[in-house]
């Protein structure tokens, strides 16, 4: 059974910062692509940024610049560092996982910004 754990979200001023993280637990074996996914209130969730196994990277047009996402493939873990937050950035935050042929979701971190 696989597991993902997140963590990071939390209430923010618009210009502030947050570092979410995901950790992968279980019977795991080579992960492919990593990405964080969110949700807004009434809107369909959406890909914020992805990154392959060999450390290639693409963002959402809206938070480029802003987001930046990594991986320590030794820990299994993703990471999404926001920077210059917009109360547009409010939303559930969810990281995906691929491998074995299959997606696996976490349960989500909601990310508040105020203005």
């Amino acid at each position: 059974q696989v597991q993902l754990v997140e963590s990071g979200g939390g209430l923010v001023q618009a210009g502030g910062s947050l570092r979410l993280s995901c950790a992968a637990s279980g019977r795991i074996f080579s992960i492919n692509t990593m990405g964080w996914y969110r949700q807004a209130p009434g809107k369909q969730r959406e890909l914020v940024a992805i990154i392959t196994s060999g450390g290639t990277s693409n963002y959402a047009d809206s938070v480029k610049g802003r987001f930046t996402i990594s991986r320590d493939n030794a820990k299994n873990t993703v990471y999404l560092q926001m920077n210059s937050l917009k109360p547009e950035d409010t939303g559930v935050y969810y990281c995906k996982v691929n491998f074995g042929g299959q997606n696996y979701w976490g349960q989500g971190t909601q990310v508040t910004v105020s203005s």
